[in-house]
Order: C-alpha cells, then structure tokens, then sequence
C-alpha cells in the first residue's frame, strides 16, 4: 500500500512526532545534570515549568528559520561560512533569550551561562538536526513528484500541445496567401515559402528536444509573426522589440509562442485599429517576454472547442518546468489584454 504523505493529516502527525522527541530527549539526557543546586518550592518549580514552556517557542522558531531560510540560502547554494555564522548566531539568540527570560521568571536565582550551555546546547542540536533531515528530506520528495509529474504530462500533453499551437485555420490562411501570391508572381511568394516551411520543420522536429536555443525559439516566433503580418497587411499595428543577450541561453521549445497565438486570435476582428506589440529580452539568464493587444470589451465573442487550450497547457508547463523560476501576470485592462512572463533560464 503506496502512502500519499501530501496529505496534511500525516505532516501534521510527523510534526507534532518530531516535537515530543525533541523536547522530551534533551531531559532524558540530561536527566542527572539538570537538577536545581537546591530543592525547589512550588511555586519556583512552576516558574521553571513556565521557562521551559516559553524555551519551547523559541526551539520551534529556530527550527522553521533554518527549514525555510537558512538551508534554502546558504546550505544548498553550498555557503557554508556564512550557515556556521548564522548557526551560531541562532545558538546565542537562543541563550539570550533563555537569559532573559529566566531573569524575569526566577530573579531569586543566579542565572549560570555555563550550566544554561550545558542544558540548552544538546537541544539546540537536535533542533537543528531534525530541522535539516526534515527539509532535505521533504525537498527530496517533492523534487521526485515534480519529475514525475513533468514526465507524465510531457506524455500525456504532447500530441494536445502541438495541435493547439498552431491553429489549422492559420495554416489554411497562409496557403490561401501563398495561392495570391503565386498569381500575382509577387516577389513575397519565396520568402513565405520558406517561413511557412521554417514554422512548420520546427514544430514537427525540433520540438522533441528537451531545450532549445532562445536564438532558434525567438526565430520561430519572428517567422511566425512576419506570417501574421503578411495575412493581414496594414489592418493590423504589430511592434516587435527583440534583444537577446546570449544566443547560447535555452529554454523550453513552443513555451512562448502561445500568447502570440492568443494574441492574434483575439486581438483583431471586431476591433477598432488594432494593435499588437509584443516585446522580448535576455539578460543576465533571465528572460522577460510581454505581448499586448487590443480586445473589445463589450464583444460577445463566440468561443470554439480549442479555446484557451494553449494558454492552459503554457501554464500547465510552465509550474511543472520552471516552478518558482517564473512569474506570470495575465491582467486586462482598459481595453489592453497585457501578458507578462518573467523567467530564469538557468534552472
């Protein structure tokens, strides 16, 4: 029987586990060594009960500083200088707290930094070390279910993926274009050929691959761009900026070649001058991209079956590929559907 530890219940249970072991182990081993220098009376003996208590909050802060922070920032990214110093700086954060805490809780007694290191230090360890098993071990787990998952949904997403990128009416368009121009003998008749015929080597060969050059990915965009143009002509105000920093950058194949489709799929029709501006930069491994255009707000817009397939699988792939490496911010605004897509290329 396969156990789902996404289940809150059962990290709920590991955790408060974790917790009776490391507060009750310290007393066990220090069992012999923790006795006050002399008998206490009630109400000393709940004074210490109360600092205990307090000490409690302070180990469980520790605890999830060094999950969420410490390990993240200076352990994985191998600096360990600065996790020793920051190591040692929750051990004396600890101390001083203690200190303070048993000067206001027990002023009858002499607070003993020697006898507080004694005490405090073996679950000051503990603390540490199940905080650091923990982390590794849940990042562990979770990195193999997200390599699971993009495994699957590569599977699963690939022949959907391709059919909703580029849609059958575009093709149909283009080659409806192409029959003008062959009549017309226009000197455009050669250079479409060879976009089209770019687009389409691209999208049944090149996609197999794991990542692609930024240089190779942003050519199928201008080719596919430079094909929209020509099918609508000066109907439609299309602004492309491109500037690439390294042409050796890669990233997923077709990620971004969605939101132009989308673009141009809703951003002309029944709309007053409209207008596409679709803007791409690398630098320094970080990729920004943005793609506006203009839509009617008031349009009754008659949806088919494919619609918002490429947007859904974009993001879909997006979460499972580069997780935390990206931001996405889709806003519609006065008259101006705006996409931004921040994204680290090293991951």
């Amino acid at each position: 029987m396969t156990i789902n530890f996404s289940k809150k219940w059962i990290k709920i249970t590991l955790h408060v586990l974790v917790w009776m072991v490391l507060i009750t182990l310290p007393y066990i081993i220090n069992v012999n060594r923790s006795r006050p220098p002399r008998p206490l009376s009630s109400y000393e003996e709940m004074q210490f009960i109360k600092l205990n208590f307090i000490s409690y909050f302070y180990w469980i802060a520790i605890f999830y500083l060094n999950s969420a922070f410490l390990i993240p920032q200076f352990f994985y990214p191998k600096k360990y200088l600065l996790y020793g110093l920051s190591f040692l700086g929750c051990l004396l954060l600890a101390i001083t707290l203690h200190s303070i805490f048993f000067r206001l809780l027990l002023p009858d007694f002499n607070f003993n930094l020697g006898r507080t290191l004694w005490f405090n230090t073996p679950t000051f360890l503990l603390t540490i070390a199940a905080s650091t098993a923990y982390t590794m071990i849940s990042d562990r787990i979770s990195e193999e279910k997200r390599s699971l998952q993009r495994e699957q949904e590569n599977m699963k997403t690939e022949l959907s993926f391709l059919r909703s990128q580029i849609s059958p009416h575009f093709i149909f368009n283009v080659l409806n274009n192409i029959v003008a121009l062959v009549r017309l003998k226009s000197n455009e008749l050669e250079p479409t050929v060879m976009k089209l015929s770019g687009l389409m080597q691209y999208m049944l060969y090149e996609t197999d691959e794991e990542k692609v050059s930024i240089k190779t990915e942003t050519e199928y965009l201008q080719a596919y761009i430079d094909l929209q143009k020509q099918r609508f002509g000066k109907k439609v105000a299309i602004e492309t900026n491109i500037v690439i920093e390294s042409e050796f950058d890669e990233i997923e194949p077709m990620l971004l070649i969605p939101f132009i489709e989308n673009a141009f799929k809703h951003g002309v029709g029944m709309i007053d001058k409209p207008e596409l501006i679709v803007d791409l930069k690398t630098e320094n491994e970080v990729l920004t991209f943005s793609v506006k255009n203009k839509f009617n707000e008031y349009g009754n817009e008659v949806k088919d079956s494919a619609s918002g397939i490429g947007l859904a699988n974009v993001c879909r792939r997006l979460n499972l590929l580069y997780g935390k490496a990206h931001e996405l911010k889709i806003e519609k605004k006065d008259g101006w559907f705006d996409v931004n897509l921040t994204l680290k290329l090293t991951v």
